[in-house]
């Protein structure tokens, strides 16, 4: 049924002109001003669009055919883009999906923050977007007697069985395709989301981008792993850069991919990476960024925004293992990181030593509770670097930079708007946002990584 006020209604045919892209990058049409999103479709072109959803303010419509093709459009060299959820642009062109990033970023700093005249710079893209993940995570599942591995499908948990993912490595696919075939050979139950039966539930897999080291890691409802050692010595032989092999068990009816409790089979508990000159180890549970080409890159616009001339005391919030703080360190007097996660700041302490650095030390807390407490305790940062999950900052945490009144924040944001909430925020706290740069993390999707340079005003 259509809303009184709507000029369209369902399952009705209409002949659109686009105009505009969404923050999802579903395409913008116009009737009398009113808003038509449909999916795939580009700016500049004209198509057949069947309505499917209609509200007060807005519709959503289906791209049925198309009359005038935009010159951004491509052929997704994905066979099954239009069903997986993973990547949601392939359908335009690189240049495309770096200049709608950055205007993502542009429309939040006017519409949220209200700062039309903060510099957003262009987006850093790659000069190969594909083949970046070092990171999969793979469900496993059975269809018609046949084990099946790949992502689910939009909307849903249906697994889509693929061979390969044109965002991973070529190595981590051939891995995960011998593997399905080892489950499927060895007879191994893979998990049922629907009847919470069955044993094998994803494979993740982890890269090293410099060293090339892979770890394997099984995560399965069940504590017993059927076949354990014939699996084990199956996967020793498929790559010998595999270094090492996790039991993950995840008991829980949820979403969460991976459980509390790991278990070395065999190998290493960690792989090692490098960012720069720094090495980093990776436990299974790690975060660690998953475009290691781009992390560089971001880390490097981190560092230039800090300014840090080596007579700094800087705070990392959400610090992680350690990887921006050991960045910065390099170049500081002093780095203090705090995370809320145990096993990370743990992670971050053995980084530090691995690299030899004396001069950043790391705690385990809220940031927003922890720094009021080094405020109190005489600690007064020159710069505070700051990179939260996609909620952005909890409000104590801004109150506590504001009242530690740094000379410059950096701001790392997975979130244009959740980033632009939070530097409203902070400039109503006395901090001038300077400028942003967009870092394309994840080149194929909609996702936008940036980094925002703050300075406290004179």
């Amino acid at each position: 049924m259509g809303k009184a006020n709507a000029p369209v209604k369902k399952n009705q045919f209409i002949d659109l002109t686009f105009s505009d892209l969404t923050h999802e990058g579903d395409g913008v049409g116009k009737i009398d001003g009113y808003p038509v999103f449909v999916q795939y479709a580009l700016p500049g072109e004209q198509a057949k669009v069947k309505i499917i959803k209609v509200k007060k303010n807005l519709a959503f419509g289906k791209l049925i055919e198309l009359y005038e093709e935009s010159p951004d459009r491509i052929e997704p060299p994905c066979d099954v883009f239009y069903k997986c959820g993973g990547c949601q642009i392939q359908h335009m062109t690189y240049e495309r999906q770096l200049t709608m990033k950055q205007k993502q970023v542009q429309d939040v700093m006017k519409k949220i923050a209200q700062m039309p005249d903060v510099p957003v710079h262009p987006t850093i893209g790659m000069d190969e977007p594909w083949a970046y993940r070092n990171k999969v995570q793979i469900p496993v599942g059975k269809r018609h007697g046949k084990v099946i591995t790949g992502f689910y499908q939009k909307r849903t948990h249906n697994i889509i069985d693929m061979d390969t993912c044109p965002v991973q490595s070529e190595s981590n696919d051939k891995i995960v395709r011998e593997m399905r075939a080892i489950i499927d050979e060895l007879e191994i139950e893979p998990y049922n989301e629907e009847t919470h039966e069955g044993v094998i539930r994803h494979l993740v897999l982890r890269t090293g981008y410099h060293t090339n080291e892979v770890m394997v890691v099984i995560v399965t409802k069940t504590k017993d792993l059927p076949h354990k050692q014939e699996l084990i010595e199956k996967i020793k032989e498929l790559d010998s850069n595999i270094k090492g092999v996790i039991h993950n068990v995840n008991p829980k009816q949820t979403n969460v991919i991976m459980g509390q409790e790991s278990k070395t089979l065999w190998g290493e508990d960690v792989i090692i990476d490098k960012i720069h000159d720094l090495e980093f180890a990776i436990s299974a549970h790690s975060f660690y960024q998953v475009n290691p080409e781009q992390t560089e890159k971001l880390y490097d616009q981190a560092l230039k925004y800090a300014q840090l001339s080596g007579k700094e005391t800087v705070i990392d919030a959400y610090c992680g293992i350690g990887s921006i703080s050991l960045f910065l360190a390099k170049h500081a007097k002093k780095v203090y990181g705090v995370e809320v996660v145990p096993q990370a700041v743990d992670d971050a302490k053995a980084n530090a030593k691995r690299n030899h650095i004396n001069n950043a030390e790391f705690f385990v807390g809220e940031a927003e509770k922890v720094m009021p407490w080094w405020k109190a305790q005489g600690l007064n940062p020159d710069v505070i670097v700051v990179d939260p999950p996609r909620k952005g900052c909890d409000e104590e945490l801004l109150q506590a930079m504001i009242d530690m009144q740094p000379e410059r924040i950096v701001y790392v944001s997975c979130n244009p708007s959740t980033l632009a909430r939070d530097l409203k925020i902070l400039s109503e706290g006395g901090f001038e946002t300077k400028e942003i740069q967009p870092v394309d993390m994840f080149p194929q999707s909609n996702h936008i990584e940036s980094v925002a340079q703050l300075v406290l005003k004179v």
